[in-house]
Formats: C-alpha cells, sequence, structure tokens
C-alpha cells in the first residue's frame, strides 16, 4: 500500500501559548498513514520562511517522501488558532500563503509519478479542483476532503471527479446529513462519508447508511481527529480489498474500517495539534 496527499499544508499557530504545529488536510493524510506504517508522500507548495522550514524538516525527520514539492519566495500558509470558552476555533490565517499565488498545475511527470500510488487525497483548501479532472482521467483512486466549506453547486462539478467524498457535517440533524450523503453519491462519489464530532461518524455506500461511534477519550486537542479517522479507515478499507478484490460482504468490510478509524482518531485527540511537532513562534 502507497498513498500520496496532494495540496495544502499550513502550520496552525496556537495564538494562545504561541506555539505552531505542521497541519493541513493533504499534508495530515500523508503523515497518519505513515503512522499507520504504510509507504507515504506528499506533494504540496512551501513558501521560504521558519514556518516552511519547520514542515519540510518535519516531513523529513517522519520518512514522507516530499521529493515533488515545489518551493517559492513567501509565506507558507497558517491558520490562527486561539482558545475560546475552553475550545479551540481557528480565528484566522492567511489564506494559504504561496499556495494561492503558485497553486499546483499537475504535469504529465506529476501525473505519471502519483499513478505510482493507490490512493490520492486532496481538500477544498488545495486549490486543485481546476486538477481533479487529471487524476480521475488517469485511473487513480481520489478522495477529496470537502470540510464544511462546500456547497452543492461546488458538490455537484467536483464529484463526478472525486471516488470518495468526506464532509463535515457536525452542524446538520442526522435527516439532513443523510439527505446530503445521497446528493453528493448522486454526483458521482461511490462513497460518501459525513463526520459529526461528537456524534460519530456515518458512510454512504449508494445502497445503505453505516453509523460508527466514536470513541471517547478526555481529549487534549481535537485538531486532526477528522483526517485521522478517516486515514485510518481508508487504509484498512483499500489493505482488505487489495487483499480480498471479490469480497463481497461491503457492510462487514465498511464497519470494520470505520471502527479502525474511531480508534485511531481517538489516539490523535490525545496529541497537541494534528500531530505533535510543535516549536515556539
Amino acid at each position: 500500500m502507497k498513498v500520496i496527499g496532494v495540496g495544502d499544508n499550513v502550520v496552525d499557530k496556537y495564538v494562545y501559548k504561541k506555539t505552531m504545529y505542521p497541519g493541513g488536510n493533504a499534508l495530515n493524510f500523508s503523515v497518519y498513514a505513515k503512522q499507520l506504517g504504510v509507504e507515504a508522500a506528499y506533494l504540496g507548495v512551501f513558501g521560504n520562511d521558519r514556518a516552511a522550514r519547520h514542515i519540510i524538516a518535519t516531513l523529513k525527520s517522519l520518512e514522507v517522501d516530499i521529493s515533488h514539492c515545489r518551493q517559492h519566495e513567501g509565506e507558507n500558509g497558517f491558520a490562527a488558532v486561539d482558545l475560546v470558552d475552553g475550545d479551540r476555533v481557528f480565528i484566522g490565517g492567511n489564506g494559504g500563503g504561496v499556495q494561492v499565488e503558485h497553486p499546483i498545475v499537475l504535469s504529465l511527470e506529476d501525473v505519471e509519478y502519483i499513478k505510482r500510488f493507490d490512493i490520492v487525497h486532496t481538500s477544498i483548501y488545495s486549490e486543485m479542483n481546476s486538477e481533479l479532472h487529471k487524476l480521475k482521467e488517469s485511473g487513480i483512486l481520489v478522495s477529496y476532503d470537502f470540510s464544511s466549506d462546500y456547497n452543492d453547486e461546488l458538490l455537484e462539478k467536483n464529484c463526478q471527479y472525486i471516488d470518495i467524498s468526506l464532509l463535515s457535517c457536525g452542524k446538520l440533524a442526522d435527516e439532513e446529513v443523510e439527505s446530503l450523503l445521497k446528493r453528493v453519491y448522486s454526483y458521482g462519489s461511490k462513497l460518501v462519508l459525513g463526520t459529526m464530532g461528537s456524534r460519530g461518524s456515518v458512510i454512504y455506500d449508494g445502497q445503505s447508511f453505516y453509523r460508527q461511534e466514536p470513541h471517547f477519550v478526555q481529549p487534549l486537542d481535537t485538531l486532526g481527529a477528522g483526517d485521522s479517522f478517516f486515514t485510518a479507515f481508508i487504509l484498512h478499507y483499500l489493505t482488505e480489498k487489495k487483499k480480498n478484490p471479490d469480497i463481497h460482504q461491503n457492510d462487514v468490510l465498511l464497519k470494520s474500517s470505520m471502527e479502525e478509524g474511531a480508534k485511531f482518531a481517538a489516539k490523535t485527540c490525545l496529541v497537541d495539534g494534528a500531530f505533535g511537532h510543535g516549536i515556539p513562534f
């Protein structure tokens, strides 16, 4: 099993304790996959400031392949996090930094490189929507995190290129979540995953809904919980599919994969930042 995250990277700057941690949906996917024992790579855009140097050094220390990344002069992406009534909330950022001026445009060489992997994961914050068709046309399995920044027009336009869609649904009622997942499936995604925070997660495969309760822990930091859930879920799902391509008990496999996701997400909640490696700023 080999996986690659393509797209966003940031540092999450925890204002109240002046510490910044590497993060970003696509980057987190690569790091979590590596933590789970899978060969992982990351392709993204770095600035040339201290934040970028820290992310690069961290990825190298974790042995995540960054050989196809780009680097440009300017500020790396960052998000500002503060403590409000005991909860960590995002209070701002720089909108992606150098990635905005220098978005990823996939060359033929990039696509051939990505095709070596079992799955490519990207996100709504990765400025990759115009490139999704290249991935889909190449036969690469594509997963995409819409987070909570989606609307129906965006979903309909992009889900035709996405095999597995991930959406944050914490503010929706259960019946609204099910309606949304059905709609996303109708737009082209073959698996649709909704995460709902303390209410757990739900997956729709075109026939049935599968629910997963979270593994409750006393969280140190919930940042990265959704990313870690999805990473463990999809790695278990694809690994079992690879072992047994003719598997027909999709319900059993989805349930066991969601359980793996819940277990790993609980562990992530016991770590500061998405996966630690904080430094002062």
